[in-house]
């Protein structure tokens, strides 16, 4: 029965309170690390693969994995609104699933975010070469990628992707104010590009490129919406601000649900402009999808403002997943499930300073050595797996703890959490073989970690003894 003792919701609220995080956080703040950890290499990179592989019908891709995760996003909301403590999911299943359940998925978290920024600062090193490219910029071709992910040329390293990383850890690792300053900047300037894309974009569609509407069918649909899916991952983030936020009863609710909203309706958009310019068969191996779009539009100008866009936005995803992915590691060391350095706050900057260093430089590594397209499923298949814990534990809080009070109430229960998980589990199973095959492998080494170490060290196994 150890393997399913819970943590006392009291006693976390209570322990959130000494934690020693600073309060500084609102609504606004919220909102913008949700945008800003939604729009990027999603909408900037993989909109050409997915184009490629569902045709002009991207759109109803991104609508089919916007329902998705706005079922879970109300699950979420209840949540972070009922127990503000830093941890998103994993700090929610230790209270509902037990200690079991929630290492599964703290582990699975460090696993999306993780990789989220690996993903990212690849997408964003393709778009600042892009960038350097009209300046007549070239960084030699060895640098430029990791070894095998551009056919025909030899690559081994990709070092604007690990210097990307570097500078991230760096603004980190000094504080979430500060953080949350350049990310409200970044993100005003990210959306007023895909607005300008959208605007110009608008006058160049040709409706004959919308034919034929679904190309590959419904299995071209479905299969897109699963790889789309990783471009609406990080209003999930949001949530992981709890215990830095004034007023989290009301201001994680309006920012999980807001950013969702605001970037599904940009997506859709977005989508219908740049697969009614370009036929969709010509998105291939194209890495920076929109921008060509506008330059085959013949608006240069656009296009170099839509680089410079995607290279000062993408930065504000890998800000935003590298917090939640400190904060979620920062929890679980704080419960005993891994070591305690890894909790400890920095006297000055009052942040997890050794792990915000730690993380961002292993996976700044795997970003300037793995390919996009094998980061992307991987995190998809993780992502989808804590949503679909999450929409579970909240039916289960819901009678474990009926007199908790709830700033926001998930409607439609137990309807809405079961949606959840069904479009949750039906977007998995349209993911590769392999992709499951590293998830099942990545999860036997958190059992391993878990059985060997965390098991005994736990704060709820001392306090037993």
């Amino acid at each position: 029965m150890s393997l399913f003792r819970k943590k006392n919701v009291e006693q976390m609220l209570a322990g959130a309170q000494s934690a020693g995080l600073k309060k500084a956080l609102g609504a606004l703040d919220l909102t913008f690390l949700g945008v800003g950890a939604i729009i990027g290499t999603g909408i900037f990179v993989l909109t050409g693969t997915g184009a490629v592989q569902a045709g002009p019908a991207l759109m109803l891709s991104f609508l089919i994995a916007a329902v998705a995760c706005g079922f879970a996003a109300l699950a979420y909301a209840e949540f972070a609104s009922t127990i503000p403590v830093a941890g998103s999911i994993y700090t929610y299943s230790y209270a509902t699933l037990g200690e079991l359940a929630a290492w599964i998925i703290g582990w699975d978290l460090m696993l999306e975010y993780g990789l989220a920024t690996s993903a990212v600062s690849v997408g964003w090193s393709g778009y600042l070469q892009s960038l350097l490219h009209g300046f007549g910029i070239s960084l030699p071709a060895v640098l430029t990628a990791a070894p095998g992910a551009v056919p025909g040329t030899h690559t081994l390293f990709n070092l604007p992707a690990f210097l990307v990383m570097m500078a991230i850890t760096a603004l980190l690792s000094v504080g979430v104010r500060e953080s949350t300053r350049v990310n409200n900047i970044m993100v005003s300037i990210k959306v007023v590009v895909v607005l300008l894309v959208i605007a110009v974009g608008v006058f160049h569609v040709t409706p004959a490129n919308w034919h034929p509407f679904m190309p590959n069918g419904w299995n071209g649909v479905f299969g897109a919406a699963a790889v789309m899916f990783f471009a609406f991952i990080g209003f999930d983030a949001v949530s992981s601000a709890a215990e830095e936020v004034k007023n989290p009863k009301r201001d994680l609710p309006v920012g999980i649900i807001a950013s969702l909203g605001v970037c599904a309706v940009l997506y859709v958009a977005v989508a219908a402009v740049v697969t009614g310019i370009v036929p969709y068969a010509q998105f291939a191996n194209i890495s920076h999808p929109v921008s060509y779009a506008l330059q085959v539009a013949g608006q240069p100008w656009v296009a170099g403002f839509i680089d410079l866009g995607a290279v000062l936005g993408m930065l504000t995803v890998i800000l935003v997943m590298a917090y939640g992915q400190t904060r979620v590691i920062f929890a679980m060391s704080r419960d005993g499930l891994l070591p305690a350095v890894l909790s400890r706050v920095h006297p000055r900057f009052a942040t997890p300073f050794f792990t915000t260093w730690l993380v961002g430089i292993f996976f700044g590594l795997i970003g300037a050595l793995v390919p996009l397209n094998v980061l992307a499923e991987l995190i998809n298949i993780g992502t989808l797996a804590a949503f679909s814990m999450v929409s579970i534990a909240v039916l289960i809080l819901r009678k474990t703890h009926p007199e908790l009070p709830r700033a926001f109430r998930c409607p439609g229960v137990p309807v809405v959490p079961v949606l959840a998980v069904a479009s949750c589990l039906f977007l998995m199973l349209n993911l590769q073989l392999i992709t499951w095959i590293a998830f099942v492998a990545w999860l036997v080494i958190g059992m391993v970690i878990y059985f060997g170490y965390s098991r005994r060290h736990s704060k709820l196994a001392e306090g037993n003894r």
